[in-house]
């Protein structure tokens, strides 16, 4: 979840504006570039617990701690919330889980190089205070009740807002992690052809960056928990967005959807002022009951995008939103997996006759089973585990044909050989987990922390 957007303050007068947005991400191919984001869950040492915000050991700490890294830090209400440096940011979710959302960077070489620095300088920091980092797509051991807050109104306002459209937004917020890729586009029609095949195939990727089999200590029955959570979160903005596969579908369609889309909130002179359940239609005709009399400018349009949560958000550029939070490794294999896919022509063509006659039926179905059954999910005449393979193939061959290396002459195909490992195996980091806790952690989950943390 974004911070305030930088964008401008213009005022918007129409709905053509709006469209104009999307379309100004448009960029020829040699200008594509790779933004990897990923969260994930501080812990005190000492006890296990969520750090809070404030204290000694508290996430405000760790942010202080990271600027003697170069980062600057962002105020609200004078307390640091976020960090800012080299087109990179550090930024806080609900209950404090530390996000990167990296530079736009030209290859996962460079992408990868960016976490590794990054988790770095956080393990250099968390230790000196007593803390550590976990990747998984959910909080395993404490209840909601027992995460903190962090102090940012936009929180204030979801948080009053989740219980009123599903009963698992709370747990969204607080308990939950991911990593996520956001890639370009040079058209309208390479949009349209990269958000339908990423769409169809944001199952795969949600099974194979499983990781969230555990609740309050105890296996939840799902392998991705946090990918079920988003079932049960707001039905107005979550979802497999079947609009995106009618004909004619392009960035008018999605400006109609995001129009649709209740708001949260809108950002004027450091002030969140509630508008959650309030039209951005009404915004655009200055009858917003939060602000009347007042038009949105393209600042208020730049955070509302933030608020769609679909399994692909389109804003200037796609964000594939479909896998749990995970370990150093995985957190390179994701962009390695979409880049193979979406900035290859040829891959392109290739992943989009794997899934082009897929129904809509099967999207969602594939979509509902994936949590609990993840690679093992029916597909057709097989299960879901051979379209990750054979996805797996197009991505590396995409990889090779982009011919990027690095120093040891290595180019980005060394990236998925997590995921080719997981996929060949059959057994996801879920199911890896929990034949540790039934068998040598004998139901301990504390055992996760140790063995699987930063």
């Amino acid at each position: 979840m974004s911070s305030p957007s930088h964008v401008a303050d213009t005022p918007i007068t129409d709905r053509n504006a709006l469209v104009d947005v999307l379309a100004s991400g448009e960029k020829p191919a040699d200008d594509w570039r790779i933004g990897t984001e990923h969260e994930k869950f501080g812990f005190r040492l000492s006890d296990l617990r969520p750090p809070t915000f404030d204290g000694p050991q508290g996430i405000e700490a760790l942010l202080t701690g990271l600027t003697r890294f170069g980062w600057a830090p962002v105020d609200e209400n004078g307390r640091t919330v976020a960090l800012l440096k080299d087109g990179a940011s550090v930024t806080l979710e609900p209950a404090g889980q530390l996000e990167l959302s990296g530079a736009p960077l030209i290859d996962i070489h460079a992408t990868c190089s960016e976490v590794h620095a990054h988790l770095r300088e956080v393990r250099a920091v968390a230790e000196a205070l007593g803390l550590g980092f976990l990747g998984m797509g959910f909080q395993p051991k404490w209840r909601r009740d027992e995460m903190p807050w962090m102090p940012k109104g936009r929180y204030r306002i979801m948080r009053d807002y989740m219980p009123k459209v599903g009963t698992l937004g709370l747990d969204m917020m607080t308990r939950t992690c991911t990593v996520q890729v956001n890639l370009d586009y040079a058209s309208e029609a390479d949009m349209v052809k990269k958000f339908r095949v990423s769409l169809a195939l944001q199952p795969v990727a949600t099974a194979l960056f499983a990781d969230s089999p555990f609740t309050e200590g105890k296996p939840n029955g799902f392998l991705s928990y946090r990918s079920h959570i988003w079932t049960d979160t707001d039905a107005d903005r979550t979802g497999m967005l079947d609009f995106v596969f009618e004909d004619g579908f392009g960035y008018e369609r999605y400006v109609d959807y995001l129009l649709d889309v209740p708001m949260y909130f809108s950002y004027r002179d450091g002030v969140y002022h509630d508008a959650s359940g309030q039209s951005f239609r009404d915004f655009l005709r200055g009858a917003l009951p939060a602000l009347p009399g007042q038009l949105p400018t393209l600042r208020d349009w730049s955070d509302h995008m933030t608020t769609a949560f679909p399994e692909v958000r389109l804003k200037k550029y796609l964000e594939m939103r479909g896998a749990d939070g995970g370990p150093w490794g995985r957190l390179c294999a994701l962009p390695a997996f979409w880049v193979g896919l979406l900035y290859d022509d040829t891959a392109l063509d290739a992943a989009w006759d794997l899934v082009r006659d897929l129904t809509l039926t099967e999207r969602n179905a594939l979509r509902d089973a994936v949590p609990r059954q993840a690679l093992a999910t029916p597909w057709r005449h097989g299960t879901l585990r051979d379209l990750a393979i054979e996805a797996l193939k197009i991505s590396a061959a995409g990889l090779q044909r982009r011919a990027r290396v690095n120093g040891d002459g290595q180019d980005e195909r060394v990236f998925l050989e997590t995921l080719i490992e997981i996929a060949e195996s059959g057994q996801t980091p879920a199911e890896q987990k929990l034949a540790l806790y039934h068998g040598p952690w004998q139901g301990d989950i504390d055992r996760l922390f140790r063995e699987f943390a930063y």
